[in-house]
């Protein structure tokens, strides 16, 4: 009987993985805009990545947002950012340790910007699981156009960490 309990408690992989996704994005060191990566295949994870200035560069948490400064709109010129984005942070880790992405699905905070949308379908992610939208237009459409499968699941995570 305790093994049902347990079985009806525990999250399925894809609450898991979207969990774990919150999780890195707590890592971020940007201020607008909190974002968690995590490549997954096989239900491994092959890297993990979160927004945030290049490495051995001031973060925007420690010297502001140039986006902000500028008054850039969400979705709008992307590199105009100190920031590298979380999907981009796992691509770099997973080739920094050898490890191939080809056929992995992707677990993010966020939909992807069409930067990072067209480094994904070019990676051969086959799923992209998202939880929230993000407003870009042209992502929208190169989805449609790779058939890249999306999974929504905004409103569907509930975070047991917040809750511990």
């Amino acid at each position: 009987m305790a093994e049902e309990t347990n079985k009806d408690t525990r999250p399925g992989w894809d609450e898991y993985f979207m969990e774990m996704a919150h999780l890195v994005a707590s890592r971020s060191t940007c201020l607008r805009r909190k974002v968690g990566a995590i490549l997954v295949r096989d239900k491994r994870i092959l890297a993990t990545g979160y927004n945030g200035a290049p490495k051995d560069s001031p973060h925007c948490i420690e010297i502001g947002c140039l986006r902000e400064k500028m008054k850039i709109q969400s979705g709008e010129h992307h590199e105009l950012c100190r920031g590298i984005h979380a999907e981009q942070n796992a691509l770099i880790q997973a080739a920094i340790f050898g490890t191939s992405v080809e056929g992995s699905d992707l677990y993010c905070t966020n939909q992807p910007c069409t930067i990072c949308l067209k480094m994904l379908i070019n990676a051969k992610i086959k799923t992209l699981y998202i939880a929230g939208k993000y407003p870009d237009e042209l992502s929208d459409r190169l989805i449609k156009e790779a058939k890249l499968n999306v999974i929504n699941m905004e409103g569907s995570w509930n975070s047991r960490i917040q809750r511990a």
